[in-house]
């Protein structure tokens, strides 16, 4: 079968380009993505739920052998300690990770994209992004010349006035240490807390599937949607691209395009350019992969936002309420002061419930986030050319000292937040949190764990001292609050295990310059050294934003998707 293109992975940026390229009708277009449907009228209510706390661990929509690494590696040092392994929840169904994260819609800072500019990316300022975030949205709360009101994406935030108690008593305890309340957070670029933006409208999500991929875009001839389709070869004639091998409901179909277009995300789009022999050469010979194409910066790079929480118990009546059940309401954007850093550098999402579970509605977090971060040494690399086999993913996350600095001391800020009176009168026994293993099992949605938590969050609602204890012997994973605070060391180790990323993989096939070694692409998306084949994703981006990385990509797909239709 012959198509003018093929998009290989439905996610955000692969819903975004199979709508506007198959809006033009000349053009025949393939969408493959590996994962299940999410058509109008049956979309897994974990999916559509405002919470997302089940969807991201549905093992319906992950690929579930993914594992990566996100402490420091020291490949000059076999004798080190092999940092652990952590299963990484990466999407795999339409709409991808837009289905199942935080549905959090932010952009970043000015600052980001004109560095995307300065290291090669041009046309990327801020002033060229801005339009193209605009045309991804529909704000509900405000019109005015930082947002849109046309977009496929609605946008809106849950004010004040409807905060649950903890919400509020986080928005309090940030007014005074001195914050300004931000009532947009995707208006002016300023330090200060906020309601939160999300893409959701009328207490349901709305991912890039639902936007894009709508039924009456669904209903375009031109246009077609193969799911539960694993693409496992890219088909060339020299070098050019002409297609994909693929397996479609487990049986192995061709398809040929005049253009392929990866959209896989920052972990599988290297790994498709690799196995095709597009990389770096000494690293594709040794698996005995022909080069076809010498271009040393593929998985290369590799980024994400480093983060670690502060934790507490939420007294009964600051717990969710009936309003929502959405958890994260407030944001705090601040500024580290570091010498050389952008303002608005550090993130703190405010999360009034941790999981799904009787405990998670107990717990909460403040999850603190480097949001512009240093450190650039992670990598995607194969462990073979099998198409089955995961790749190796390690993050570095705390490779730059900047980046460590600057998490430990969040963590002491967020500390000082609990000690203040707004939120002792919401929360008690404060503990620093991460996204251990442990949760993770805790989390996962079983009738074994429902029960077990149901049994615990009964007696952490008895007597402050069972309380205490149970907290202490059950939830407390090494260090107490205290310990971290009073002993540096104790709080750098702290950090330097307990630090993850928060889904955010970008960067491991950037756009740059023709001169630049580490540039995959051009700001068009195309691939080096071949034809046919461009990268659109958060692969591409030169730096990870100061933002959660939906919004970006999306922004991504729609300017790239301009420059194709316009002849780039």
């Amino acid at each position: 079968m012959q198509f003018d293109y093929i998009i290989v992975g439905g996610g955000s940026a692969g819903s975004v380009m199979a709508n506007r390229l198959s809006a033009r009708g000349a053009n025949k277009v393939l969408l493959c993505e590996a994962g299940q449907d999410t058509p109008h009228g049956n979309v897994p209510e974990e999916i559509l739920d405002s919470y997302p706390g089940t969807a991201y661990l549905d093992k319906r929509f992950l690929w579930n052998e993914l594992k990566v690494t996100t402490e420091v590696i020291s490949h000059n040092n076999p004798d080190a300690d092999r940092p652990r392994l952590r299963k990484y929840e990466q999407a795999r169904v339409l709409g991808g990770g837009s289905s199942i994260n935080g549905q959090m819609a932010n952009r970043g800072a000015p600052t980001d994209f004109n560095e995307w500019e300065e290291r090669g990316a041009q046309g990327w300022n801020w002033d060229a992004v801005l339009p193209y975030f605009k045309k991804v949205e529909r704000d509900m709360d405000f019109e005015d010349p930082y947002h849109g009101q046309a977009g496929r994406i609605p946008v809106r935030r849950i004010m004040p006035d409807q905060w649950n108690d903890h919400a509020t008593a986080a928005g309090e305890a940030f007014r005074q240490a001195g914050y300004e309340f931000l009532p947009d957070q995707n208006g002016e670029f300023k330090d200060g807390y906020f309601p939160v933006t999300m893409s959701n409208a009328y207490e349901r999500r709305v991912s890039a599937a639902i936007g894009y991929l709508d039924p009456g875009t669904r209903l375009r001839e031109n246009l077609t949607i193969s799911t539960r389709t694993q693409v496992k070869e890219l088909l060339f004639d020299g070098t050019r691209c002409v297609g994909v091998k693929a397996l479609v409901e487990g049986r192995e179909q061709e398809f040929r395009g005049n253009e392929i277009i990866l959209s896989s995300g920052a972990i599988h789009s290297p790994a498709h350019l690799m196995r095709a022999g597009i990389g770096p050469p000494m690293a594709l010979r040794g698996l005995g992969i022909d080069l076809r194409a010498d271009v040393p910066g593929v998985g290369q790079g590799l980024m994400d936002h480093p983060s670690v929480a502060v934790a507490s118990f939420i007294k009964p009546h600051a717990r969710i309420n009936d309003f929502t059940r959405r958890h994260l309401l407030v944001g705090l954007r601040y500024s580290s002061e570091l010498e050389g850093i952008p303002k608005g550098d550090m993130f703190v999402a405010v999360s009034s419930k941790s999981s799904w579970h009787a405990v998670g509605e107990q717990i909460a977090s403040m999850i603190i986030f480097v949001n512009k971060t240093y450190s650039e040494t992670g990598q995607v690399r194969l462990n073979s050319r099998n198409w089955q086999d995961e790749p190796t993913v390690e993050f570095n996350l705390l490779s730059d000292q900047r980046d460590l600095d600057r998490l430990m001391n969040g963590v002491r800020k967020m500390a000082a937040m609990h000690a203040m009176p707004a939120l002792q009168a919401a929360t008690s026994d404060p503990f620093p949190a991460s996204y251990s293993e442990k949760v993770r099992q805790v989390g996962e949605v079983t009738a074994k764990n429902k029960f077990m938590t149901g049994l615990m969050a009964k007696l952490l609602d008895g007597p402050d001292f069972l309380r205490s204890f149970l907290m202490e012997k059950l939830i407390l994973e090494e260090y107490s609050l205290q310990q971290i605070l009073d002993d540096d060391e104790a709080l750098e180790a702290f950090v330097k295990k307990a630090a993850v990323g928060v889904w955010h993989a970008s960067c491991s096939c950037r756009m740059g310059a023709d001169d630049d070694p580490k540039a995959v692409t051009n700001n068009a998306g195309r691939v080096r050294g071949v034809e046919g084949l461009r990268v659109v994703d958060a692969s591409v981006f030169p730096i990870v934003p100061c933002a959660n990385t939906n919004f970006p990509t999306l922004m991504t797909a729609e300017k790239i998707a301009d420059a194709i239709l316009d002849g780039a």
